[in-house]
Formats: C-alpha cells, sequence, structure tokens
C-alpha cells in the first residue's frame, strides 16, 4: 500500500497516518522524518540539509528530492509508505512522479483529509499545552485560561506562537498557496480522494479504511 496524504495544519493527518502506519504495517514518513534521518544518518545529501538548515535556509528541492528517494528506496519501505507533506509543491510532485517511474512504483492512492478553514482555525486556536508535562487542552472544552495550572502536573498552561490566531492564519494561507496547487496537479494527472476530516478520531480512521478498501 502506497498512500500520499494530504491536509492543511490541524486536520489531523499526522494522527491517521499514525494508525494507517500501524493498521497495514507500512512506516509513516513526515517531511520532518526525511531530513533528521538523514542528518542522523549524515549522508551526503543530510549532510548538504544540515549545513542549510543551520544557516537558516531553506531544504531546495533538489535535496529534499535526493533524501525521499533514498528513503522509499530503503528495507523499510519494501511493502509501502505513508507519505505526510511530501510533495509540498508542484516540483516536488513532478520529480515524485519521476522517482516512482525509475522504483517501478505503479499503484499509490493520493487522499485529502478535508476540513473546512474556519474549523482549522478554532480547533488550532483553542489548542494549550502544558510547559511541564506537554499535556494538550482545548481551552473550549477544558475550560481554563494560559496561565492556569496542568490538571495533571500542576504545571503552567500555554499556547504556543504557532497556534496564535494570527500564526494559525498565517501558516493556512502558506499551506493554501503552495500545497493547493500540488492537489490540483494530482486530480488532472492521477485522481484525489477527498475524506471528511470532521468527527471522532475513530469515525475519520473507518472512513479513510473504507477509502482504501478495507
Amino acid at each position: 500500500m502506497n498512500i500520499i496524504l494530504f491536509g492543511a495544519p490541524g486536520v489531523g493527518k499526522g494522527t491517521q497516518a499514525k494508525i494507517l502506519s500501524h493498521v497495514y504495517h507500512i512506516p509513516h514518513i513526515s517531511t520532518g522524518d526525511v531530513l533528521r534521518e538523514a542528518i542522523k544518518a549524515e549522508t551526503p545529501l543530510g549532510i548538504k540539509a544540515k549545513v542549510l538548515m543551520d544557516r537558516g535556509n531553506l531544504v531546495p528541492d533538489d535535496v529534499m528530492n535526493g533524501m525521499v528517494t533514498d528513503l522509499l528506496a530503503s528495507e523499510r519501505c519494501k511493502n509501502g509508505f505513508i507519505l505526510d507533506g511530501f510533495p509540498r509543491t508542484v516540483g516536488q510532485a513532478i520529480a515524485l512522479d519521476a522517482i516512482f517511474v525509475s522504483m517501478k512504483i505503479k499503484k499509490f492512492k493520493v487522499i485529502n483529509v478535508d476540513v473546512e478553514k474556519s474549523l482549522i482555525i478554532e480547533r488550532l486556536t483553542d489548542r494549550f499545552l502544558c510547559a511541564q508535562c506537554g499535556k494538550i487542552y482545548n481551552s473550549t472544552i477544558d475550560k481554563f485560561k494560559a496561565g492556569d495550572k496542568c490538571f495533571k502536573c500542576g504545571g503552567m498552561i500555554f499556547q504556543r506562537d504557532d497556534d496564535k490566531p494570527e500564526t494559525v492564519k498565517k501558516r493556512l494561507e502558506i499551506y493554501y498557496e503552495t500545497t493547493e496547487p500540488v492537489k490540483k496537479y494530482y486530480e488532472q494527472t492521477h485522481s484525489v480522494i477527498n475524506v471528511n476530516g470532521v468527527g471522532e478520531i475513530e469515525e475519520i480512521t473507518q472512513r479513510l479504511l473504507t477509502t482504501l478498501g478495507q
């Protein structure tokens, strides 16, 4: 089973990718994983990526594509994979098509976990964390405010900068500007299966499994 999983920040695709990874016994590969593994292994591309990142630069497509190629060709991906967060650009999608051809990967499914933008903003801006134990809280459900104490360990509850309204809106703008064209590319060249990402985790998982034929 080969899966390319799309979804804006906050739709819960990371959670679903981990569940699908367990169900199908295939690795869940995020862009962060690709970078971390290449850097840890000190591959030529990993070393190059680290130098760029240490300078505060983005990792260019050619380096990212090379690291993805190495990972997909590894033993851990022999039975399939779930790509989460890659490709991020049309250029990466075109390169991934070429990678699939070179590796004789003919079958793959492109799935988009779909949630309305307004609901994503609500989900993310309601998210708070404990500075001590990392427990995640929802301000609407748990009825608290920043500065209150964690129910679990007594640590201070705070909101990450990434989850503040202005930052969330900016993250979504970047996502829709860069990744939406990738979805359209696959709609034209392959097919994209849209799965409703609203509901309980188990409900969304069942929709995905039904879509994938299980």
